[in-house]
């Protein structure tokens, strides 16, 4: 069983024991190397070359989100950021996995030691699932070069065959290289034969290769003239019954007006003119722009932040529908993203509070430790319920909760999306929408994913409609909604 190295960055010597301790409880994973700052992680990351990292967030000299950065230049690690629940740790949190940190926990409370012992499981879980995702990858690009390699293999012995091919000579020309010596041997033949005997012609025996003299038509016709007409002038003479004749510019504009005035009397006699066929048209985009009636709900997980600002920052300020989130986070994180990406979107992002009324062009991210449900009132609007329920997958807020409210909700045309995530969460209740009458599925693939664990339990129930990179779902999206 591999064991896999570990370098743990804190600037407490009793934190970087706790840590440690609580990652070599499991056999897999070996603490190889501690920093006390950034600076020192950046140098420690470059000696080691540890198969993952651990990152306190806060630290003197330099911080976790600067050595991130740091790192990640050098080469990809994957790295848990360890953050503390005050409003900067959260921030810096929130902008680390934006920068490509492949997940974070909160810091255990060093007087709990229940905390501590759930603080160390879910970091191991974390680990071990960046260490598997890496390993995936690493499968994956192989089986691709090998693949590129079979590929240009074959394409090498085509190329190969099709020049053997066109190296062996054709039937015609062997043919012709047989011939080829007998006629030589004619033509030598020939050329030794120097005088060929002619028959004599007749003196009075017309020539067979002398042609009648042309009689020039033209020139008999311009004989009376004394002049030659040019061909050009011959050409004009002939009248033209394709070309159309086309009417003066003065008639032309008098039937264009006798035409309008025709029209203006046909629509004021039956009263149905340009202006009252219009005018409910007006009436009723404006009672339309007072609701909705579509809606968008998105999933994710691991690798979730960094794939909401990609996809948000794209999604126009005048879409027309709300958009509601859910994201696996811990409480009060949920905040601390809601802020960030409203930095970035068109969008107004809220974090989601209890009975807050639907409005298209604003996106709701549910908040940590609450399931999210989409409710309609008894006057037809559609609100938030946020409820206290019990896990569901493991998770509170939950993407299948969320999904399942949206059920009886028919005559909204719902679009859901899931993104890079640990597990299956959003999968089944995607497939009973699916079933339901629910098309506009998407789900980001496997190449842009920090894990393809949510899309791909979807697709494998194949209730994906459309399996795209990152980058491309935005646009599709847009394009569904409007």
């Amino acid at each position: 069983m591999a064991v896999y190295q570990v370098l743990v960055v804190d600037d407490s010597a009793f934190m970087r024991k706790i840590v440690s301790d609580l990652i070599e409880a499991d056999s897999e994973f070996k603490v190889a190397a501690t920093a006390a700052n950034g600076k020192e992680a950046i140098q420690k990351a470059l000696d080691v070359k540890p198969d993952i990292i651990t990152m306190d967030v806060e630290m003197p000299e330099m911080n976790g989100l600067d050595a991130l950065q740091g790192i990640m230049k050098q080469s990809y690690v994957p790295v848990i950021m360890l953050s503390g629940i005050n409003e900067q740790g959260m921030k810096e949190t929130i902008m680390a996995l934006e920068a490509g940190a492949f997940d974070f926990i909160r810091k255990p409370s060093i007087s709990h030691d229940q905390d501590i012992a759930q603080v160390g499981k879910a970091l191991v879980e974390r680990m071990r699932s960046a260490m598997n995702e890496v390993e995936r990858k690493a499968n994956r690009n192989a089986s691709l070069q090998k693949r590129e390699e079979a590929q240009g293999n074959l394409m090498n012995q085509s190329q190969r065959i099709q020049r053997d091919v066109a190296a062996v000579p054709s039937r015609r020309d062997v043919d012709q290289k047989k011939t080829e010596p007998a006629k030589l041997e004619k033509r030598a033949s020939s050329e030794q034969i120097p005088f060929v005997q002619s028959k004599v012609i007749p003196k009075n025996t017309p020539l067979l290769s002398q042609k009648p003299a042309r009689v020039d038509q033209k020139a008999e016709v311009s004989k009376s003239s004394d002049r030659r007409l040019e061909p050009k002038e011959i050409k004009e003479l002939r009248p033209n019954k394709n070309k159309p004749v086309v009417p003066p510019k003065e008639i032309r504009s008098a039937r264009i007006q006798r035409v309008a005035a025709d029209q203006v009397a046909v629509t004021s006699v039956s009263g149905n003119s340009l202006e009252s066929r219009v005018a409910p048209m007006q009436r009723s985009v404006s009672s339309l722009d007072v609701g909705f009636n579509k809606l968008v709900a998105i999933g994710c997980s691991t690798g979730g932040p960094r794939a909401l600002k990609t996809l948000l920052e794209q999604l126009p300020a005048d879409l027309p529908a709300p958009v509601v989130i859910v994201q696996h986070m811990p409480p009060n994180f949920t905040r601390s993203l809601a802020q960030r990406l409203n930095t970035f979107s068109p969008l107004h992002v809220v974090e989601a509070e209890e009975g807050m009324i639907l409005k298209k062009g604003t996106a709701y991210i549910a908040p940590g430790g609450y399931h999210i449900k989409v409710n309609r009132t008894s006057d037809g609007k559609f609100i938030l319920k946020l409820t206290e329920e019990h896990p569901v997958n493991g998770h509170r807020p939950s993407v299948d909760t969320m999904f399942e409210s949206l059920l009886p909700h028919t005559s909204l045309q719902r679009h859901l999306v899931l993104l890079t995530g640990m597990g299956s969460d959003g999968a089944r209740m995607m497939k009973k929408l699916y079933e339901s009458g629910v098309t506009s599925t998407f789900a980001e693939n496997e190449e842009t994913c920090v894990v393809y664990g949510m899309p791909r339990s979807a697709v494998e129930l194949q209730c994906v409609r459309h399996l795209l990179p990152l980058q491309e779902i935005a646009p599709k999206l847009v394009q569904a909604v409007k």
